[in-house]
């Protein structure tokens, strides 16, 4: 039996439609038992995306950025959040958002993008489904500053950071952001090994 084939909607309501689509939906499950249960969640659809990690595989360095995050901020986050550059699909393809991100964001110009796995990444909640890649990069790929978009009210700093810097600072907190850890933590283990 499928999942479809287990959920009965009931009922759903826009609870917000500002920044992206807050949803409530009633529905029921049928559980493992075969009995049906009533419930009741909230959905935040903000669309799919993708993320990336530029390596640099004879320095043994990688790109993040650096920008302030609110909802990092009001859960006590003080500090600007360290990530891999990242954005929503928007109607284009993972490939074709990952490379204009990454100019955007870092301003590298990219050569092949490798895709290595995608991922829900809260998935009691936000229905986005985020796509990995991997990239290398030189010294010689940065064709402008980067710094993000100011219209979108970014202002990102680009960091370039050994592999081993990274790591320690996902050990000592400085690194917190979830997707981050799991593109260096895959470079660690498949990219840039000791």
């Amino acid at each position: 039996m499928s999942i479809a084939e287990r959920i009965r909607v009931e009922d759903v309501t826009v609870l917000s439609d500002d920044w992206y689509v807050l949803k409530k939906t009633v529905f029921s499950y049928r559980r493992s038992d075969g009995s049906w249960q009533r419930q009741s969640r909230e959905t935040y659809d903000r669309g799919n995306g993708a993320t990336i990690l530029l390596y640099d595989p004879q320095r043994r360095t990688v790109i993040l950025t650096r920008q302030f995050r609110y909802p990092a901020f009001v859960n006590g986050h003080d500090d600007l959040l360290i990530e891999a550059p990242a954005g929503l699909l928007d109607d284009a393809t993972p490939e074709a958002r990952i490379r204009a991100e990454t100019a955007e964001e870092t301003g590298f110009a990219i050569g092949e993008v490798r895709p290595i796995f995608d991922a829900f990444m809260s998935p009691g909640s936000v229905t986005e489904r985020l796509h990995f890649f991997v990239a290398e990069y030189a010294p010689r790929d940065r064709a402008s500053a980067g710094g993000g978009n100011a219209d979108e009210g970014e202002d990102i700093d680009v960091l370039e950071l050994g592999i081993n810097e990274a790591l320690g600072m996902i050990a000592s907190g400085a690194i917190r952001d979830g997707k981050t850890i799991m593109l260096l933590q895959y470079a660690a283990l498949h990219l840039l090994r000791a």
